[in-house]
């Protein structure tokens, strides 16, 4: 027993019923023991320990001493203990409660509840003979034993945190929502909880680097490196409330991208312009804009007044100069590398127009005849590469003649020529005249 407990003694006389007895008591820490059959202690103390024996006697009658029940005593008072199967209660489902006195027996159980620290704890379920229960509610729990009348109460067991997953499931969004990024951008991983808004959230994360993760629903990477890669997911917490843990997001963290420049030609035509297409690798990058720069000192990006901007990563541009480009993206911007420049020159028409001449000048001939067409460009001693434009199925070789020793209807169609200097590869002449060639298939 433990200190302030109550307990009577009864002794029992078999075969004495209908005598009238008198009852002696052997008993520790008793001066004038009672006579009656019963000894009660209301509040018994460690002195109270010891054996303890009756005998009882009638008329001339004495019966024996009974057997010694020993009782002990215990200064302390007990404490209950409470245990938890599992922690959290699993969406839809319960956990399983367990409260125990050690080394005494004869205990009924009170359970308690509470919402919060600062809460008060509610009773649940009281003088229960059952000491496991079943809880489908997050909360911090207690309990105690009872027993005796009147009842005499155990210290209230530790608290146990029981915490209830909510079936609601996080996103982890980013911020651009760029999955591939690169060295040194800057990207803000967030969790969000559907349905949650206006509730006290704690946060807890999985994330590839993440020595200590935050508590609040954003993670900003500042300048981020490779080992930023890899899986993030969120799950949030609130009182005695766990979320699921949501779907893994995956970052990619590549090294910084460089720029590349096409150009559909490096030399603006006469009253034309040229086309500069920027663009960036892998084509999986996504959210840039382009920036374009003339001069390989200027650090000003073009504007619509020296370029034609048609679709972002394309311009016209109409000047001579050395053209690089970049991309960027995101706010603080984040640049790749510059582009490697292209050389755009301006193509100057000589006064020269070449004439397309047949030799023999019979625009008709027949199948297996043999021609010769022929660029030629009158004036000074100027060394020229020639270019033709034919709608022939047959193309015309780059050089200022072209001979057809047997003739078909193949090689029937209009022919045009134009000469580049050798000197100065921008500088060309018009185009010729067409001269049409027939040739038909009948002898």
């Amino acid at each position: 027993m433990f200190t302030g407990e109550t307990i009577t003694l009864r002794c029992e006389i078999q075969g004495g019923e209908g005598k009238v007895w008198k009852y002696e008591w052997t008993a520790p820490n008793t001066n004038s023991p009672p006579t009656s059959s019963e000894y009660r202690i209301s509040r018994v103390s460690v002195s109270h320990s010891g054996d303890y024996r009756c005998r009882g006697s009638s008329d001339y009658l004495l019966t024996g001493w009974s057997d010694a029940f020993r009782l002990t005593v215990s200064s302390s008072k007990p404490r209950a203990t409470l245990t938890a199967h599992s922690s959290v209660i699993p969406a839809g489902g319960s956990v399983t409660l367990s409260c125990s006195v050690e080394g005494s027996a004869g205990w009924k159980f009170d359970w308690f509840r509470r919402d919060s620290v600062s809460s008060k704890a509610q009773l649940m379920r009281g003088n229960e003979a059952n000491r496991v229960i079943s809880v489908s509610q997050g909360g911090l729990y207690h309990c105690r034993g009872g027993r005796g009348d009147p009842v005499y109460y155990t210290e209230d067991s530790s608290d146990v945190t029981v915490t209830e997953t909510l079936p609601s499931k996080p996103t982890v969004t980013l911020q651009p929502s760029w999955t591939q990024i690169y060295s040194g951008e800057t990207v803000t991983v967030r969790c969000e909880i559907q349905g949650g808004e206006g509730a006290q959230w704690t946060y807890e994360w999985r994330a590839a680097k993440l020595n200590t993760p935050p508590t609040s629903n954003e993670h900003r990477i500042i300048r981020a490196t490779e080992s930023d890669s890899g899986g993030y997911s969120c799950r949030g917490r609130r009182d005695y409330f766990f979320s699921e843990w949501s779907d893994i997001i995956t970052l990619t963290v590549s090294y910084k991208p460089k720029a590349k420049l096409r150009a559909d030609n490096t030399a603006v035509p006469v009253g034309g312009s040229v086309t500069l297409t920027c663009s960036v690798n892998p084509s999986s990058s996504s959210g840039w804009k382009y920036y374009w720069y003339r001069d390989e000192k200027s650090s000003e990006a073009l504007t619509t007044q020296n370029a034609v901007f048609h679709s972002n990563g394309q311009i016209s541009v109409s000047q001579e100069g050395l053209y690089r480009c970049r991309g960027g993206r995101g706010n603080p911007v984040y640049y790749t590398e510059d582009s490697q420049s292209v050389r755009i020159g301006k193509t100057v028409t000589a006064s020269n127009r070449p004439v397309v001449t047949l030799y023999p000048n019979w625009s008709e001939i027949y199948r297996g005849e043999t021609i010769t067409v022929r660029c030629e460009i009158h004036g000074g001693d100027t060394e020229w590469d020639y270019e033709w434009e034919t709608n022939s199925r047959i193309k015309a070789p780059n050089q200022n003649e072209y001979r057809i020793r047997s003739a078909s209807s193949s090689n029937s169609g209009n022919y045009r020529c134009k000469g580049r200097m050798k000197s100065s590869q921008h500088k060309t002449t018009e185009w010729s005249d067409s001269v049409t060639l027939t040739v038909s298939d009948s002898k």
